[in-house]
């Protein structure tokens, strides 16, 4: 496995808001038998309303509906950005994606970053990732592809992929026939049958590409909205597909009698599409508001939560990785700042609040275009001359590097903090002027009427945390974690 470390050191970081601390590496605690399997799978671009159990009226999502049922369902659910790959970069480390530079869609999972894939890895998990990537390249010899963070087999896409894909097997390209979200959960299926017939626990990451644009769903779950125009026939048919490819995963869970102790849990990558998505509150999918951040979320662990209930009380993407952890009952040695924090207290708690506030930073650097289909059909083509990608900006060999050192005491782009029900925003312009908009989510839901000026003291308190949370950020951004 390839690597592209700087010199390793730990920094002590002493803001009381940040009071979680991550493991870089879980100590030699072996998986045992109460530590459950895992699997964790997201959908690209589904906003919180994009589910027939969240009230939309057209959509036909009963695998979805029967977890909401069964499971825990998360009420105010939030991606850890308005957009892909920081979000699921938030996902592997617990930590908000711009501490590893991973401002937008396109970038990449910096190499230091320890991963969740990693941490289970260490323990005697088994780890395989199927699907959407969007965190570096899928090329063999990359720093940044899927097995160079941890993830032991990978069938993987550079970015959205759609029906008949071409995916990268460990950095072979191999073309794959089927709805797309079926081919991902399909051979999710093959991994977890072979870790359970070796008594392995496993880790399983599925990452769709639906209902991500342009939306071409199968004939057959188009057939299920004669009723809608084809935009719309096409993209509720995709997250049909996605559905039955769930539910498929779910009950093969049980047909394998892994059910009970496998934690499963699905949550969106960001809000819902403009024009055709429906979201949880005000803007789409590229805002700060909670139109752009707050996603559908689903979980179960029967063994853990055998009764269903609603949560909700605010969770993140970035909770993931410190509630993995805890979930797999490993020790941890060597820190660094976590945004995220260990879910399970509150899960367990039938009346939670959460102890620390959630950060939100969407920086003003542009994404970065990642040609899946392109990529994989040219990958494709040079394999089957016996070749490989050897292009050093493809394989983004320099992902360790961000040659840049950001300001610790100005913060461009627009940024928000939430302490239920409480929401701050910070919005600061190219020209260095800020503003500042203040919202009670509970009686305010679409964000409409700022009560900065009403709540001054309010707003001077999470001012000051808002901005002691963006300096820290920065400094890891600067390096200054590793």
């Amino acid at each position: 496995m390839i690597r592209c470390f700087h010199p390793l050191f730990l920094i002590s970081l002493c803001l009381g808001l940040l009071g979680n601390l991550a493991c870089l590496a879980a100590s030699s605690v072996p998986a045992n038998n109460a530590s459950p399997n895992i699997v964790l799978c997201m959908a690209d671009d589904q906003g919180w309303g994009d589910m027939a159990y969240n009230g939309h009226p057209g959509l036909k999502t009963p695998c979805f509906d029967a977890l909401a049922k069964e499971g825990l369902r998360f009420d105010r659910f939030y991606a850890a950005a308005p957009v892909c790959s920081p979000t699921r970069g938030s996902v592997l480390t617990g930590r908000h994606p711009n501490r590893f530079g991973c401002f937008s869609w396109g970038h990449d999972l910096r190499p230091q970053e320890h991963t969740i894939a990693e941490v289970l890895k260490s323990a005697g998990y088994v780890t395989g990732h199927f699907g959407k990537w969007h965190l570096g390249s899928v090329y063999k010899d990359s720093p940044v592809n899927p097995g160079a963070s941890g993830f032991d087999v990978w069938i993987s896409a550079p970015n959205f992929y759609d029906n008949d894909p071409i995916l990268s097997c460990q950095g072979v390209a191999k073309q794959f026939r089927g709805e797309s979200s079926m081919v991902a959960v399909d051979a999710a299926i093959d991994f977890i049958r072979d870790q359970h017939k070796a008594n392995k626990k496993f880790l399983a990451v599925v990452w769709f590409g639906s209902p991500h644009a342009p939306h071409r769903a199968s004939k057959e779950d188009m057939a299920a909205y004669p009723n809608q125009k084809q935009p719309l026939a096409n993209f509720y048919g995709e997250i049909s597909g996605m559905d039955k490819a769930f539910g498929k995963l779910r009950g093969e869970l049980r047909r394998l009698g892994l059910r009970d102790n496998t934690l499963l849990w699905y949550c969106s990558d960001n809000g819902g599409l403009p024009k055709i998505g429906a979201t949880g509150g005000r803007g789409n999918k590229g805002a700060i508001y909670e139109g752009g951040l707050r996603v559908p979320a689903l979980l179960e662990w029967p063994n853990r939560f055998p009764k269903p209930r609603l949560v909700p009380v605010p969770c993140s993407t970035v909770d993931i990785f410190p509630t993995l952890v805890a979930a797999a009952g490993l020790k941890s040695r060597q820190q660094v700042p976590l945004d995220g924090i260990n879910i399970l207290p509150l899960l367990d708690d039938p009346s939670p609040s959460r102890p620390r506030p959630l950060g939100f930073w969407q920086h003003p650097t542009r994404g970065i275009p990642a040609k899946s289909e392109d990529w994989m059909s040219e990958l494709l083509a040079l394999q089957s001359q016996g070749k490989q990608m050897e292009d050093p900006a493809m394989l983004k060999l320099n992902a360790a590097l961000i040659p840049d050192k950001y300001p610790e005491d100005s913060f461009a782009g627009h940024a928000a903090w939430l302490d239920w029900p409480w929401k701050l925003h910070r919005i600061e312009s190219a020209a260095g002027t800020t503003q500042y908009e203040l919202y009670n989510l509970q009686a305010d839901p679409m964000e409409r009427d700022t009560q900065h000026e009403q709540s001054p003291e309010r707003a001077k308190i999470m001012t000051r945390q808002l901005e002691a949370w963006l300096a820290s950020v920065t400094q890891s951004l600067n390096g200054k974690d590793y």
